[in-house]
């Protein structure tokens, strides 16, 4: 073996010509699976789409690096699903441009965090983890709540998600930035329009508390509450098992 190395290392296109080879094994075994991807990834009636003001959230998170400390993915090991609840499934992140399963955990996933807490507590939370959890060691995001909220280009932002699959209609595109104001004040105008084009189960509220403003803080709290949420095909698949 050491002597068939050195006559390769003196050959610099034999060298080459092996490292493509065993580049090519590794990335077929990484490639081949995709041409399958439809027939892995479970079909759900049910399953909603992000509103823009989710989708802005979603993007602020991605912007501050959460996903470096967060995962968004419940593996099938027992002790997370008693921890987190009924483990992830491939469907729930279909519309997820890019995917945040992450691996890495310094705070706990974040895949069910929907509606487990209050949009106080969250609020509460990103201001200064400490206040409501005193052994956090999250950074404070203080700054979100008095950012405004940009929406001029919404429309953008889901009009490139439609392009990647996402069934968005040329209605909620030319509507984006109305919808999100929308969503954080439920007495306007717009808010029945919005629930009619993203759903009854669609969140309308002040999620920051100030009805006066649509800021950032609104945004990432829309986009907390609804993870884990957009279909309940988790939790109907858990039940199944359990009968």
């Amino acid at each position: 073996m050491p002597e068939f190395h050195r006559k390769l290392e003196r050959s610099s296109i034999g060298f080459v010509l092996a490292i493509v080879g065993v580049a090519s094994i590794g990335g077929l075994v990484e490639i081949a699976p995709l041409f399958t991807i439809d027939e892995t990834v479970e079909t759900v009636e049910d399953m909603r789409v992000y509103t823009p003001l989710e989708l802005a959230g979603r993007n602020i998170y991605v912007r501050e690096g959460c996903y470096a400390c967060h995962s968004q993915m419940i593996r099938t090991l027992r002790d997370e699903v008693e921890r987190y609840g009924p483990y992830s499934l491939a469907v729930e992140s279909q519309y997820d441009y890019p995917m945040l399963w992450g691996s890495k955990r310094t705070g706990p996933d974040l895949a069910r965090v929907g509606g487990k807490y209050s949009d106080e507590w969250h609020v509460a939370h990103l201001i200064n983890p400490r206040d409501v959890v005193p052994e956090s060691n999250m950074p404070g995001y203080g700054w979100l709540a008095r950012n405004q909220l940009r929406t001029d280009d919404l429309s953008h932002h889901l009009a490139a998600m439609q392009t990647l699959g996402v069934p968005y209609t040329d209605e909620m595109v030319a509507n984006a930035p109305r919808d999100a104001f929308a969503q954080a004040f439920p007495d306007s105008a717009m808010a029945d329009a919005m629930v009619e084009r993203y759903g009854a189960a669609t969140n309308v509220r002040a999620f920051a508390g100030d009805r006066n403003t649509l800021t950032e803080m609104d945004a990432l709290v829309a986009y907390l509450q609804i993870l884990g949420r957009l279909t309940d095909a988790a939790h109907e698949q858990a039940s199944a098992e359990v009968e």
